[in-house]
């Protein structure tokens, strides 16, 4: 296991100004980010003008002192005491901190080349709210930010934007807080009824136009139909564009032509050859999935309501094969029952079982839905799904995944959780399912050579937790390791797959790899034939860089770095696009 050290780069003094995000109240906290059908009520839509008459903005002023106080008031004395997982004076400090808008800047390479191959985008979504939380704040709760490196001809210009959703603007033109939180704000029923109550009196007074959503756009960035967007399970998608110069513009909500009339996931998976998109969402109320997908054009086909799913469940992803869609029921779900025990809306079950679904990823209606009882087994990200057949000619469908070891401490003790990744296999004829283990790190973010998604791979790359996590904080990776998931085949005996690694450095840390190939076109491509790039923080000189790193290496060799203008906190799921691509959209 080799290392890269971070500590060639000097410090930047702005860093400072960004992790400084500690305030004088005891009382810190926001806004929503995963389940939010319980807001989402048809109200009239109101427009709104650039400027309003003097006794309009009196009487607009006015109301917004009297929110502020209301908000005030439930922070003081309806809320329970914080939790350090939503104490935003603990979780939004060092690098989980948020930093400010940077438009298109220059970087300097400072330590190899980058590939010819790399010319395109590289944009990572993540959390970065854009005002102090006054109240409860879980670390999904802010609003989504884009970090992009534009690559031509070796040379790099890093920027970061707000996606300007809905709820970003509105907030934005009020200097404060308007939509209420769900992961971090709603813990018992009576915080939980104050807040929503107070949301309702903004829309009825006309501050929040709810028609056009309260999502917060923060969660991942995905192709669809030749178009970008910006993505999180808590609304519909907010088509974003890349301009020639790298900025990154948010060009807003699209319904799909009033095909998609609410949310859904941040994870949509793409068929390389088809060009086709496969997704879902999941709600409150039945039914609690629903499954679609969207052909080569970006036209999306009808739902599939799935009622079998008898629970709420946070979904959070799925997998195809060239057969299937497979869709995983977790312990995670919402319930009114857990505010009335004082617990949050969205909670753990530990008494259910969860289950893997298996469906005709073609399927018109759930009639061939298969359900597989997998004890113990909660995803949140999918590897990869493909189909096998037995000697008996049984059909088979294979899922690899980490699986959320201790999944009770999710949301409050994120640091005790431990992805173990899994390879399980389900005969679909005898339903048998069976589990190997194929690493005992804890590993999470994974990703694979796109062009895979569907079929038998071979290689995954994925995010190698710390040692030791600060408690209560999310992953922050410290490197990046390399699995031969094909290794067990060979080898039943084996249960580490782990074949090549790389440590970013002392008091380095990263977030969600992602592979780029050399030559996707090439046939004969070897699947590993590429590079896995990555952003990487060093806490000590508060410096943020970009990694490229050769996949085939034994130690995943950094064959160039970027010294980044700006710090770029630790976030979620990106996207690489090849300007090819840009050209055509």
């Amino acid at each position: 296991m080799e290392t890269v050290s971070c500590c060639s780069i000097n410090s930047h003094s702005s860093f400072h100004r960004y992790t400084n995000f500690h305030y004088h109240t005891k009382s810190i906290k926001s806004r929503p980010s995963f389940i939010v059908s319980v807001f989402k009520t048809p109200i009239a839509r109101r427009s709104r003008k650039e400027e309003n008459p003097p006794n309009v903005e009196s009487r607009n002023t006015l109301l917004e002192k009297v929110f502020k106080i209301l908000d005030k008031v439930i922070v003081d004395f309806l809320d329970p005491p914080l939790h350090l997982s939503i104490d935003a004076n603990y979780i939004l400090s060092d690098n989980f901190a948020p930093v400010s808008e940077l438009s298109p800047t220059e970087c300097d390479v400072i330590h190899g080349s980058i590939p010819a191959c790399l010319n395109g985008v590289y944009i990572r979504n993540g959390p970065n709210p854009q005002f102090h939380p006054n109240g409860p704040h879980h670390y999904f709760d802010g609003d989504g930010m884009v970090h992009s490196i534009r690559i031509s001809n070796g040379r790099a210009t890093f920027n970061s934007r707000y996606v300007k959703t809905n709820k970003y603007l509105i907030e934005h033109q009020h200097r404060s807080h308007v939509v209420p939180n769900v992961i971090g704000g709603t813990r018992g029923i009576g915080p939980f009824m104050a807040r929503a109550a107070v949301f309702a009196a903004r829309v009825i007074f006309g501050q929040y136009d709810i028609i056009n959503g309260i999502g917060v756009a923060n969660t991942n960035v995905s192709v669809l139909g030749g178009k970008v967007y910006a993505l999180c399970e808590s609304d519909i998608p907010y088509a974003v564009k890349v301009k020639d110069d790298g900025d990154v513009i948010t060009l807003g909500h699209d319904d799909f032509g009033g095909k998609l009339s609410k949310n859904m996931t941040a994870h949509p998976k793409i068929d390389h050859k088809t060009k086709e998109a496969f997704a879902f969402r999941y709600w409150a109320t039945k039914p609690y999935l629903t499954y679609f997908r969207f052909d080569s054009n970006g036209n999306k086909q009808p739902d599939v309501p799935i009622f079998s799913m008898e629970h709420p469940s946070l979904t959070h992803d799925l997998a195809i094969t060239q057969k299937y869609a497979i869709v995983c029921e977790t312990q995670i779900g919402a319930s009114p029952m857990n505010l009335i025990h004082g617990g949050r809306l969205v909670g753990v079950d530990s008494t259910k079982v969860p289950r893997v679904g298996v469906l005709p990823r073609y399927a018109n209606d759930e009639s061939d839905m298969k359900w597989f009882e997998v004890p113990g087994f909660n995803i949140f990200h999918a590897v990869n799904a493909w189909d096998e057949t037995e000697e008996d000619g049984s059909e088979v469908v294979v899922l690899v995944a980490p699986n959320i070891l201790s999944v009770e401490h999710f949301f409050d003790r994120a640091d005790l959780i431990h992805g173990s990744m899994e390879k399980v296999r389900i005969n679909l004829g005898t339903r048998i399912v069976s589990r190997k283990t194929l690493s005992s790190n804890s590993l999470e973010f994974p990703v694979i050579n796109p062009a895979f998604i569907g079929k038998k791979n071979k290689y995954v790359y994925a995010a190698t937790s710390e040692q030791s996590p600060a408690k209560c904080r999310m992953m922050r990776a410290s490197g990046v390791a390399k699995l031969d998931i094909a290794a067990t085949e060979e080898n039943n005996e084996r249960d580490e797959c782990t074949i090549a690694s790389r440590i970013y450095g002392n008091n380095c840390f990263g977030g969600e790899p992602f592979f780029i190939a050399r030559d996707p076109e090439d046939p004969n491509m070897e699947e590993d034939d590429g590079y896995v790039v990555c952003y990487v923080h060093d806490e000590s000189l508060g410096v943020s860089k970009f990694l490229v790193m050769d996949a085939r290496s034994p130690t995943l060799e950094v064959v160039a770095e970027v010294k980044l203008p700006q710090r770029v906190p630790y976030g979620l799921h990106g996207i690489f696009i090849r300007e090819k691509d840009l050209n055509e959209m």
